[in-house]
């Protein structure tokens, strides 16, 4: 891919995720925010285009495996993978974040006052997000694993349109992100302290692999499966016609 000024972010990064690593290192949201070219997302932090244009040609010329090419999996794998790995993660991390946030808002909380905030966001998230994917796992993901399907039995169900689902799951997607922005914010992009002890250092460590994990994991619906999944919804609306 030529790459441009012009270029898609979200497309980008759905075509070559090592591309990924340089909107991360200047903070530019690809997941929840992918629907803007390279210069509007650079003029929204006011940032060189043309140096970031470079980092992101060295960075594809990179000859380390980007990832699995999630644009060429069947919707149903990349759905079932949504849901194995980082659903999971999800819901395996929650429990633990909330016990390390709560006990250095205990200790802590009292010089740091900005722990508090973290702590009511994360728990924010921890409810929302929980409700968020159960909503995929027993509406959205069946139904596009029915559209992947495409049996004549099931004809009538397989016409229950995926775009309503989506449009909820992708409004949820930019709650979650904008959250997540302001215990980015709050937590100096999780820098601990200099007073920061153990349990503290490693709170923070595990809040920014969360933001990577629900990153990526926002990545792959909102410029992969979901767009993919209107598009064969379209194409079986034209058989069913």
């Amino acid at each position: 891919m030529e790459l441009t000024k012009n270029q898609n972010i979200g497309e980008l990064v759905a075509t070559d995720y090592r591309t990924a690593q340089v909107f991360k290192n200047h903070h530019i949201d690809f997941c929840c925010h992918g629907n803007r070219s390279i210069e509007e997302a650079c003029r929204e932090k006011n940032l060189d285009a043309e140096n970031v244009l470079q980092e992101l040609k060295k960075a594809q010329e990179n000859t380390s495996s980007g990832g699995p090419d999630f644009r060429s999996w069947p919707l149903d794998l990349l759905a079932d993978y949504v849901e194995k790995k980082h659903h999971r993660y999800v819901e395996q991390q929650i429990p633990v974040l909330k016990e390390y946030l709560a006990k250095i808002e205990q200790v802590h909380g009292d010089k740091h006052s900005e722990l508090e905030e973290i702590q009511n966001l994360f728990n924010e998230t921890a409810g929302e997000l929980s409700a968020h994917m159960k909503k995929e796992e027993l509406i959205l993901f069946p139904l596009i694993r029915k559209l992947v399907a495409n049996k004549p039995e099931e004809k009538e169900t397989a016409k229950a349109s995926v775009a309503n689902p989506i449009q909820k799951m992708m409004e949820e997607h930019d709650t979650e992100g904008a959250r997540f922005q302001k215990i980015a914010e709050l937590s100096g992009n999780y820098t601990p302290p200099a007073d920061a002890c153990n349990t503290y250092r490693t709170a923070f460590a595990l809040l920014k692999e969360f933001e990577d994990d629900l990153h990526e994991h926002i990545h792959l619906e909102n410029n992969i499966l979901f767009p993919e999944a209107m598009e064969l919804e379209k194409e079986r609306s034209k058989q069913f016609a």
